[in-house]
């Protein structure tokens, strides 16, 4: 990784917000002559981009920017993207726009700034952002952030044709804000610099009020969403592809190879994965979040891979399935793998619309524990195991969750309109239904222990009852084992 060029001489280091231009403390170069920076300014060719078209969301991004303008009439409303965030000295996490800001503008990159200036009509959004990195004074050459260094930035002109609303500089709003005067929210925790501006200007309650409202808004998907839901899956399935082709490799090295393969289908049709991949193999599958993914895959045990592309528009995939590493579930794997299927399967069943959120999870658990009972490794009836909620020792986690920009999307909603609530056509959701005997249970027999069984489907509400996005990933015991086996051989 290359060293930045930055000059010691502070005259020759300022951007237009006078601030220097960063330096590295043991760079080779100490300074930059007169004569370079002079050459630096000039003989570059005009490359400003013209009749560039609006990002494909654009119509419905202006959609949800107008209902939040009626939700909260007569306020000034600042929606930032964030910021980078320094993984180390002087490199930086890949940056991640905040899901509020990415909602309301399809825009991604950092620094970014969505404001709804009110008016008489409702308001006027503008999107502040940074300007192309700046020529006269070197900064697109000599900041660590500058053109050279980490690629061209839209300019404020060209944004404005892609996201279809006006952009100004971004450097120029903390002082407006601090003089801003008259009603003001902010969606907290992105930007502490646009949080300190308006320090003296918001509440808690009402900022909070903002976020439940940007998170409920996002509870029915519109149709560009369910497109991208869909994108998102069917990558997910080619994922899921990959992995099984590459096993052997698997068990020759370790879990990261599954990670790291599935990481490749992600990185090549979407913008990333949507969340840390959980490639569990043998007892790990019964820790619900393994993301260290540092194991053994052995002949013999089952992977539990839950995983999911994300789509270059954020919007993510989330689908578990517990594999046979060596192709063929024993006796006891597929008993305990079709008790979750048929969970899965009653979990499915109930999502349609005017059912409430909660039935597809009873329905789901219900099936879990009357196996738990059938077993013995509970004692009944199957009232008294839901009742005492006995069956959670192995069952653990909800049964699914809201999907979307988030993997779990929505989170701040208010609970009546999410848990509480009642499934509406164009809402998606996850149906994952697990049992897990940990390595270490002794309340069950030891063959049980150690072995992790999670099914994970993506079910869209539709006019008529549901729609499985993720259909196209074999669930039953006998289809997967078949599907393992025509892509291996």
């Amino acid at each position: 990784m290359s060293e930045e060029l930055t000059p010691e001489n502070p005259e020759i280091s300022q951007t237009e917000s006078d601030e220097p231009i960063k330096q590295r403390k043991n760079g080779l170069y100490p300074g930059v002559s007169d004569e370079l920076a002079e050459s630096m300014k000039s003989g570059w060719a005009d490359t400003e981009l013209h009749g560039l078209e609006p990002i494909a969301q654009a119509s419905e991004t202006a959609s949800r920017r107008a209902a939040l303008s009626a939700r909260f009439p007569g306020e000034r409303i600042v929606v930032p993207a964030g910021n980078l965030k320094t993984r180390s000295n002087d490199t930086e996490y890949a940056f991640r726009a905040s899901t509020e800001y990415a909602y309301l503008t399809g825009n991604q990159t950092e620094d970014g700034v969505l404001v709804l200036e009110p008016t008489a009509a409702g308001h006027d959004a503008t999107i502040y952002l940074l300007p192309r990195s700046d020529r006269e004074n070197g900064e697109f050459w000599l900041d660590g952030q500058g053109e050279l260094w980490v690629g061209r930035r839209h300019s404020l002109t060209e944004a404005a044709q892609v996201y279809g609303i006006p952009a100004s500089d971004v450097r120029e709003l903390a002082g407006k804000l601090t003089e801003a005067t008259g009603p003001v929210r902010v969606v907290r925790g992105h930007d502490a610099g646009i949080e300190a501006a308006l320090a003296d200007k918001v509440t808690r309650e009402h900022d909070e009020e903002l976020r439940v409202f940007l998170s409920e808004a996002r509870l029915v998907k519109d149709a560009f969403e369910v497109g991208e839901l869909q994108k998102a899956v069917d990558s997910t399935v080619r994922g899921f592809e990959d992995v099984v082709k590459v096993l052997d490799k698997a068990e020759a090295t370790s879990e990261r190879y599954i990670e790291g393969t599935f990481f490749l289908r992600a990185r090549v049709e979407g913008n990333d994965i949507g969340y840390g991949s959980i490639c569990a193999s043998g007892p790990h599958a019964c820790t619900l979040h393994w993301v260290r993914n540092d194991g053994p895959v052995r002949s013999g045990d089952l992977l539990l891979l839950d995983a999911g592309v994300e789509t270059h528009s954020l919007y993510t995939a989330d689908i578990t399935r517990t594999l046979p590493v060596n192709g063929r579930y024993t006796e006891l794997q597929k008993k305990i793998y079709d008790a979750v299927y048929e969970a899965q399967e009653a979990g499915i069943a109930a999502v349609k619309p005017g059912a409430k959120y909660r039935d597809f999870h009873d329905a789901a658990q219900r099936v879990l524990a009357e196996k738990l009972v059938e077993w013995g490794l509970v004692e009944g009836p199957v009232e008294r195991v839901l009742e005492l909620g006995l069956q959670r020792r192995w069952t653990l986690h909800g049964t699914g969750h809201m999907l979307g920009l988030d993997v779990h999307d929505c989170a701040v909603a208010r609970t009546e309109t999410y848990v509480d609530g009642t499934l509406e056509p164009g809402m998606c959701l996850t149906v994952e239904p697990g049992l897990y005997f940990q390595a270490d249970d002794l309340t069950v027999p030891e063959e049980y222990r150690g072995i992790g069984v999670r099914i994970e489907d993506d079910i869209l509400v539709t006019e008529d009852g549901n729609r499985n996005l993720s259909a196209g990933l074999p669930r039953r015991s006998d289809e997967v084992e078949a599907w393992m086996a025509q892509l291996k051989g």
